[in-house]
């Protein structure tokens, strides 16, 4: 369930970008209009307005909002402007840029969007940086990482609801003694976790718990500093129970000394028009405060203002 809420009745596109003009023009920049129309339109209506504006004044409107906001919240702005899959396609290439902590980044992208979703943004990467996801996957990981991501970020997943429960069972046990092994990276766990659908695998992961008695995170869990492992639990997670995936991202990007900015705003942009209302109720279950109460007291200004509307906030 999405937190974005459109209005019933939207101005037309013009007129966004008329207002959304002014919102830029005279001293200062009008940050509550921006906040009024973007982060009450859908990605369709954002499309449009990008498409119009670009036609109407000879300017990219992202080029616009990056002249006139700065730090968190016009990160928060561009990244929201963006269709999801161009979106998808900038964050999985900053992350190829990056140290480890990134690695779950481009999971995160591979698992949890649908199997469209990741050719388009595969499609998308292509178009912006003129070279695959694939390619640049593969020179920036080494190792058990690359052996796990490559595949994840180029699986193209079946979604229908059929499992086979033979499969299931024998894919199981297969698991089950490459995990006692400490087996971690072998072949046919990456291959379980990349190619099955989410149904089969939740099947699968299903009959590991009724057949050896833990959760396969739990007998994951063998080393708590061992990134890999810990990727490949984020993994199983994204895959079966995104919300509570998600939930442990805030969480840790919230609760921590000093917010973590970049994982808040990646989730609320990332899942606004998906699945927030889920994680947001998961978050206050896990929590016992509401994910909008903890976006106040870590955040300020524009920025708290854009992601509280993302998340659903309604002012009383």
């Amino acid at each position: 369930m999405a937190t974005l809420t459109v209005p019933t009745t939207v101005p037309s596109v013009s007129e966004d970008c008329e207002q959304l003009r002014k919102a830029f023009s005279g001293w200062g920049t009008n940050e509550g209009l921006i906040i009024d129309i973007l982060g009450h339109r859908n990605a369709e209506q954002r499309n449009l307005i990008r498409k119009t504006y670009a036609e109407t004044y000879g300017e990219d409107l992202l080029k616009a909002l990056d002249k006139e906001l700065s730090n968190d919240f016009e990160r928060l702005v561009l990244l929201w402007a963006l269709d999801p899959v161009e979106r998808d396609a900038l964050l999985a290439n900053e992350a190829t840029k990056r140290w480890t902590s990134s690695n779950q980044v481009l999971m995160e992208i591979a698992c949890t969007r649908s199997a469209n979703q990741l050719l388009h943004a595969r499609q998308a990467y292509h178009a912006r940086y003129k070279k695959s996801l694939e390619e640049d996957v593969a020179h920036h990981t080494t190792g058990d990482f690359h052996k796990l991501l490559l595949p994840l970020v180029s699986s193209y997943r079946y979604e229908g609801e059929e499992v086979n429960m033979t499969l299931a069972k024998t894919e199981a046990k297969l698991l089950h003694e490459k995990i006692s092994n400490k087996a971690y990276s072998d072949d046919d766990v990456i291959r379980v976790l990349a190619t099955r659908s989410k149904a089969q695998i939740n099947a699968t992961l299903n009959h590991y718990k009724n057949e050896y008695g833990n959760d396969i995170n739990k007998d994951l869990k063998a080393d708590p500093k061992d990134e890999f492992l810990a990727l490949l639990r984020s993994t199983v997670k994204c895959l079966v129970y995104p919300e509570k995936y998600f939930e442990k991202v805030l969480r840790l990007a919230i609760n921590r000394r000093g917010t973590d900015e970049g994982a808040l705003t990646r989730v609320v942009c990332t899942r606004a028009e998906v699945d927030l209302k889920i994680i947001a109720d998961e978050y206050q279950r896990r929590n016992s405060v509401p994910l909008t109460r903890a976006i106040v007291k870590d955040t300020h200004g524009d920025y708290e203002k854009l992601l509280l509307v993302l998340a659903g906030h309604v002012e009383n």
